[in-house]
């Protein structure tokens, strides 16, 4: 099989329906568990940071907050990289190659967790690494967009996105089980730590290390699928220089501000969950929860790629930035005030919900937008001229789909951040929560001027 496609015309429905179909569903299907493992390790300190005092290490919370916001930090730097990337090298290639660098952070916290005497520096250093898994994402969406036509291009970018975001809620299931036994065998697992539960009068052991040895084999597989079962689009080639168009575009930077509200607000609550439960309920058992909100919100994306695909994107991101400030103001901050475990959890979920639900509308607004503005510029210039617009649109939304998935994983490190900030000053995570809602008013306005209003600038 040729891993090169030198013709792929996704808008031609003759040729969709004859191959294109098939090939590009094949490469999507691929892409989702590498996906998903990435934000696995992305997620991975998640649930880390919130049981190292049970292996002995000792940290403040300010420390621990701010081990969980760091791979997000590291990982939105990483993908303004790998948004341009997928052109240059090739998605198949980029795939594997990306996906194999998972090892790394995975392995070195295996060999790290089994000692509690493993220094704070080192720790931050593993915490740094595992952005490599966060960068994944921009070149996979980039690589995703290329293979669909504008109408299925909500499906596909939701799909691959939603199921890959499976992968947070994965971790932080997944590792509770796996660091309360010895799956590897103590030549791997190490010893273990006994941990007293000083609340049940009770003896445990933790095999820590697990955390980062248990998706080396899903690794090493998925990185083999994507080498030999994935495809190179020889038209998608780009140089850097040909894509920082998307730097002269008004449109890249408010997508990438709408984008922080969606998916920034995703994973920023992702990775502060566990840690903002133990902080205010500490009664409360975190690993029993910490995984639903992240599950609530990768099941939804999909279906916010769809509803758009029917609805349009941008009337459905309007509301749901305006439902977001709504249940923090009248769900989250009540159920704190009121140490209401189940109204602040219930309402978390439904924060999750949208954030999953606007991730797809946003990420089904791109490819429109700048197929639409590009079209436009072509119009009346002839066939050839117009087959031109929707290639230069494809690289363009490409490069776009990929940047402000950058800029907007930045809210990966802003809220844990906000909220050990907001907690330590205070005392209470008040003060942050008050800005979240301040900026999703914010997105509320940019979403309606330029994108859902009659008459407005780019509708979508």
């Amino acid at each position: 099989m040729s891993h090169v496609l030198s013709r792929w015309e996704p808008e031609d429905s003759g040729f969709w329906q004859k191959e294109g179909n098939g090939i590009a569903n094949r490469n999507l299907w691929i892409s989702i568990p590498c996906l998903m493992l990435a934000f696995s390790v992305w997620m991975l300190w998640s649930v880390v940071a919130a049981n190292l005092d049970k292996a002995g290490f000792k940290f403040t919370k300010d420390q621990l907050f701010f081990l969980t916001a760091l791979p997000a930090l590291s990982g939105a730097t990483l993908r303004i990289f790998y948004s341009f990337l997928v052109p240059v090298f090739g998605g198949r290639r980029f795939t594997a190659i990306s996906t194999a660098s998972l090892l790394i952070p995975a392995i070195g916290m295996g060999f790290a967790l089994q000692d509690p005497t493993t220094s704070y520096s080192t720790l931050l250093i593993l915490a740094l690494l595992c952005g490599l898994g966060g960068g994944n994402f921009s070149s996979s969406m980039a690589n995703i967009s290329f293979f669909f036509p504008k109408s299925r291009k909500g499906y596909a970018t939701g799909m691959n996105a939603g199921i890959g975001n499976l992968g947070v809620s994965v971790v932080q299931f997944a590792a509770p089980l796996v660091i309360s036994s010895a799956v590897f065998g103590a030549a791997i697992s190490g010893d273990g730590f006994l941990y007293h539960n000083v609340k049940t009068n009770t003896d445990k052991m933790f095999w820590l290390a697990n955390a980062g040895f248990i998706w080396v084999p899903f690794i090493v597989v998925a990185t083999i699928a994507a080498w030999f079962g994935m495809n190179d689009i020889a038209s998608a080639k780009a140089s850097f220089s040909d894509q920082a168009i998307i730097f002269k575009r008004k449109h890249n930077w408010l997508m990438c501000w709408l984008y922080i509200g969606t998916f920034g607000s995703f994973i920023g609550f992702s990775a502060a969950f566990a840690m903002l439960i133990k902080a205010q309920f500490p009664e409360v058992d975190v690993a029993k929860f910490a995984f639903l909100g992240p599950l609530a919100g990768a099941l939804a994306r999909p279906v916010g790629g769809i509803l758009s695909d029917k609805l349009g994107g941008a009337r459905l991101t309007f509301w749901v930035f305006g439902a977001m400030a709504a249940v923090i103001a009248v769900g989250i901050l009540p159920a704190l005030h009121a140490h209401q475990f189940s109204v602040f959890l219930f309402s978390f979920i439904g924060m999750f919900i949208l954030t999953g639900l606007g991730n797809g509308s946003t990420f089904c607004m791109i490819p429109i937008i700048f197929q639409t503005e590009r079209e436009r510029a072509s119009s009346g210039k002839g066939d050839g001229a117009i087959r031109q617009a929707r290639l230069d649109a494809a690289k363009e939304s490409a490069a776009v789909l990929g940047f402000s998935g950058a800029i907007g994983a930045y809210g990966g490190f802003f809220i844990p951040q906000g909220f050990g900030t907001s907690i330590k000053i205070t005392g209470a995570p008040d003060m942050a929560l008050y800005t979240f809602i301040a900026f999703y008013i914010s997105c509320m306005v940019i979403t309606w001027w330029f994108y859902s209003r009659k008459n407005a600038e780019m509708p979508c």
